[in-house]
Formats: structure tokens, sequence, C-alpha cells
């Protein structure tokens, strides 16, 4: 299954299909959204182990709830909803609540640069994260929809079942958050 294929699902009686095409259509969206998803999932958790975790849970249900996927919205975005949800619940849970997250952020190696850019650029990357990090949930799961994973106002509105003037508005006061914290560095 390639990827206009995928475009093709909306079409298509999904009810329909056999474990084996269910299984290769699953492959196929793991391949293409398994990495988005895990970084949206870690914005939520901020734990790398556990966002894998909430990224199986979410193609398990994928694969068991395909049939009820109606097609009204992309494929990517029935799966970014799943995730969000299932984040949700994480962040409600107890065990986030009261154990403290772990896991830092792994620095990505480059070898075009040389060791002291690379450096200041880590540095510089990890603070920004760290900000990102910060930010009230409501204001980063909007931010990182809508400037990592590219998703429209209208998008982001309906993956969250809220208003777009309410993302526009979350988009905006997480901006002047991130201003206002990493501000006085750039003086």
């Amino acid at each position: 299954m390639n990827k206009s294929d995928l475009n093709l699902i909306k079409q298509k009686d999904i009810s329909s299909y056999t474990t084996v095409q269910k299984t290769q259509l699953i492959e196929q969206l793991m391949s293409q959204f398994g990495e988005s998803i895990l970084r949206l999932s870690y914005t939520y958790v901020k734990d790398w182990g556990k966002a894998e975790d909430i990224v199986q849970e979410v193609f398990l249900t994928c694969f068991l709830k395909l049939d009820t996927y109606r097609g009204e919205a992309s494929i990517k975005n029935w799966l970014y909803r799943i995730a969000v949800n299932r984040c949700h619940d994480y962040v409600r849970s107890w065990s986030f609540r009261n154990i403290i997250p772990s896991t830092m952020l792994k620095l990505m190696n480059s070898h075009d640069s040389s060791p002291e850019l690379l450096l200041v650029q880590n540095e510089e990357s990890l603070k920004l994260r760290n900000e990102i990090l910060k930010l009230p949930i409501k204001y980063r799961e909007s931010f990182i929809l809508f400037y990592h994973e590219d998703l429209s106002i209208k998008e982001i509105s309906h993956l969250l079942d809220t208003k777009e003037a309410t993302i526009k508005s979350r988009l905006h006061r997480a901006r002047r958050l991130l201003e206002n914290s990493l501000g006085g560095e750039s003086e």
C-alpha cells in the first residue's frame, strides 16, 4: 500500500478489510506517522519511554477500531486525535502527577558542524525545547501541532474539539510566553 492508497481510505469500506489488509495498512501508517506521533506524545508526557508506549497504544487502538473510521477527517488527524486522547489520559493519571519524569532530551549529533558550533546549537535548541515543554499543556499542544506538525488552525481546532479563535489565542499566548521566557537572553 502506498501513500496515494492512504488518501483513498476515506472512500473505501474499511470494515471489509481482511486481517492481513488491516495489518498492512497499520504498518504503512506506522512508517508514515509513527515518528511524528512519538514526538507529539513526548511533548505531553516528557518521557521517551512513556511516549513510545503511547504510540504502541495508538496503533493498537487504530487496528482494533479501524472499522469505526468514518473518513470525515484525514487518517493523520484521526491518529493524532487518538494520540492526543491517550496523552490526556496519561497526563491526568496519578503516576504522571506524582512521579517526576526523569528522562532528558537526547541531543542529536551532526558531523557537518564544528564541535563549538554544534555545542552552541545544541544548547540553544535544548533551551528552546525546555521552554516549550514548560508551557501549560493547552498552549504547548497548540504550539507543537501548528509549528512542528504543520497542521492548520482549522485542523487543530477539529483535532482538539476547540474553536478556531481559541486555537489562535493559545498560539498567540504561547508565543508571548516563549518570548518572555527567552527574551531576556537575547538582549
